[in-house]
């Protein structure tokens, strides 16, 4: 493997994350990977930084937290449910966890991002949190992941959250299901490097463009192009979709 920065500091590095979690990797590969952006890799394998974990780390908290909803709340129709879930698994509160947790000193930046004072933190954080569930269940098996997810997402469950909107993307499916029809999402454009992606998406309902936007990850920018065709929609009428 090939590293911009010393094995002793990702050693350094793990003993903090180590130190925060309350578990000591009996593969310490793992944590360490959990822990390393994009940034501080050089020609190495993908295994080597955190996206594979992270791409697991997704799933697992996403079951858990989607098991406490439904236990907590026997209740509560899927709707309800479903804007809880949204709003905790979010990358905004993903990342402000992870940061009040102390993570964010265990991150392994390169120095191309640590030369930008590195803004790519708070996506980092979000990435983190997810790659450090899945090292977690990896390393010690499901309920010590479910532990973790539960004592520092499990706080912020609240029924308040079923009452709020339903995020962009949600408001227009079920617009436009109220009509028969389905959006479509593509991402039409990336810029940036690899560890400071920027996405365009683009929302479409048959051959009419409803809205773009962007955003750091694929997710934001379909959120965002999902919010500007609500706006459209708003400003043209519903109509507007089935004239041409």
């Amino acid at each position: 493997m090939s590293y911009l920065v010393t094995h002793e500091e990702i050693a350094s590095k793990v003993a903090l994350a180590e130190g925060i979690l309350g578990h000591s990797f009996a593969d310490k590969s793992i944590i360490a990977h959990a822990l390393i952006h994009p940034s501080a890799l050089e020609d190495a394998p993908v295994e080597q930084g955190y996206e594979r974990l992270e791409f697991l780390g997704d799933s697992i908290v996403g079951a858990v937290i989607a098991y406490e909803i439904y236990r907590r709340f026997p209740h509560m129709d899927e709707g309800g449910m479903t804007r809880i879930k949204v709003s905790l698994v979010s990358g905004s509160t993903l990342a402000q966890v992870a940061d009040g947790l102390g993570l964010a000193p265990c991150i392994v930046f390169g120095g191309s991002e640590t030369g930008t004072g590195k803004r790519g933190l708070h996506s980092a954080l979000e990435n983190v949190y997810e790659a450090v569930v899945a090292a977690l269940f990896l390393d010690a098996g499901l309920d010590v992941a479910r532990a973790f997810v539960l004592d520092t997402l499990g706080p912020l469950v609240s029924e308040d959250f079923a009452k709020e909107p339903e995020n962009p993307k949600s408001q227009l499916q079920e617009l436009l299901q109220a009509h028969r029809v389905a959006p479509a999402y593509s991402i039409i454009d990336t810029a940036g490097p690899p560890h400071d992606r920027l996405f365009t998406a683009q929302v479409r309902c048959g051959e009419v463009a409803l809205g773009e936007g962007t955003g750091k990850s694929k997710k934001d920018a379909e959120a965002s192009a999902a919010a500007q065709a609500l706006q459209n929609i708003a400003n043209k009428g519903i109509g507007w979709i089935f004239k041409s």
